[in-house]
């Protein structure tokens, strides 16, 4: 790095915080940044998002905060909605064909997704695109031509593509454009770096060959952020288990409920990926909860404001810790909950679910037989309990959620 200027091998450093960039790691993107600033040319920071669910979660703003760091130093961020690539669907760590999206679900789930991101970083200096702007108006021979870019032996070395086939499980022809469709965004927005989770390394890979067989003399980098854990320490955050998810949708009171919940080894992992607590502050906790020197549950509610506080603001946080101080710490019951009037009788099952309390029955009967499931205060084990329409009683699911029948 003899040539790279001090400066730009410090931005660097800061920006590869948590991240890997290949092919060449860190020195390369120096070099880019460098580059940039000689030139007086902003790198171009691509982050591709399929608009699956129309909510996003704390998972996501790992990647979102990088992107932050990036605007900072004056690159610009090309923010491209998969208005193309979502109704195929990516099949990244699917053990089978994903159901694809339509139009209208895609831009359905799209709408809320930039207030959601504009609470991270300005969404208002990003670039926005669609591939569907591009893609849709291939002609067929163009397509063909893309195809022509990769052999089914490059597409194989997938291990979810890999996988299936030594199961003898279907692969569709069309899951194999996917990742062709998104490489081919790069060349399409002419991107220099891009960002996506670790389950994106063939995708964004991918991005860099089909950028140099389109002539692009200095193809993208590419920088992988971790995969964030839900709340129960072992599963990546997904919308597929809502119990384990923290949305930025969540009312203040559930964010920081939930983020009590994490288990204390995730504790030092949520501050790294989602504040920008220094790195040495990391290391002193880490020895301070090891030696029991401090209590973990301390670390947990000071980490719990910060990231409350960033979503909802401080009167907010202060509120969420307040009622979460009184209804874990102090055994009590909120003073804002809702009552719910019951006209007939309804099965204890069929009521967490109306209330939105679980997903399903069979999260119910999961939450009963932990002793999660309470009326005015004691535990409920029968799983055939029947709420009736004479009740006064508050009922309690979990930690966090009440609901005063009445």
């Amino acid at each position: 790095m003899a040539d790279i200027r001090q400066e730009f091998i410090e931005q660097a450093k800061q920006l590869t915080r948590n991240a890997e960039v290949l092919p060449n790691g860190m020195e390369e993107l120096a070099a880019k940044l460098q580059h940039a600033a000689d030139t007086n040319t902003p790198l171009r920071i691509k982050l591709g998002m399929d608009p699956t669910r129309p909510d996003l979660h704390l998972g996501h703003t790992v990647v979102m905060r990088k992107l932050k760091e990036f605007q900072k130093l004056g690159h610009k961020i090309v923010l491209l909605v998969g208005g193309a690539t979502a109704m195929i669907g990516d099949p990244s760590g699917k053990s089978e064909t994903r159901p694809a999206l339509t139009k209208e679900q895609v831009e359905e789930n799209a709408k809320t997704y930039f207030a959601q991101m504009s609470k991270v970083l300005d969404v208002s200096q990003a670039e926005v695109v669609n591939n569907a702007d591009w893609l849709h108006k291939l002609s067929f021979t163009e397509l063909l031509q893309l195809a022509g870019k990769i052999t089914v032996a490059q597409m194989m070395t997938r291990d979810d593509f890999a996988k299936r086939y030594a199961e003898g499980k279907p692969i569709a022809i069309h899951e194999f454009f996917y990742p062709l469709m998104q490489a081919y965004d790069s060349v399409a927005i002419d991107a220099d770096i891009e960002l996506g989770g670790t389950d994106q390394r063939f995708n964004t890979l991918l991005g860099r060959d089909i950028q140099t067989a389109y002539g692009k003399k200095y193809p993208q980098l590419v920088m992988m952020l971790p995969l964030l854990e839900g709340t129960d320490g072992v599963v990546k955050m997904s919308k597929t288990y809502p119990e384990h998810c923290i949305s930025l949708t969540d009312s203040a009171k559930d964010m920081f409920g939930k983020l009590m919940s994490i288990p204390d080894t995730l504790i030092t992992r949520y501050y790294s990926l989602l504040t920008d607590v220094e790195q040495s502050e990391l290391v002193k906790m880490d020895k301070e909860i090891e030696s029991n020197s401090i209590n973990p549950r301390d670390i947990k509610m000071k980490l719990a404001h910060m990231i409350t506080e960033e979503y909802h603001g401080k009167e907010g946080a202060d509120k969420a810790q307040e009622d979460f101080i009184n209804v874990v710490s102090n055994k009590g019951i909120p003073e804002d909950i809702e009552s719910v009037k019951i006209d007939t009788e309804k099965s204890i099952l069929d009521l967490l679910v109306d209330l939105n309390f679980v997903q399903s029955k069979g999260e119910a009967k999961r939450l009963i037989q932990g002793g999660g499931v309470k009326l005015d205060g004691e535990k409920l084990s029968d799983m055939a309990y029947t709420v009736k329409p004479n009740m006064d009683v508050v009922l309690q699911a979990g930690k966090r959620k009440f609901a005063k029948l009445v």
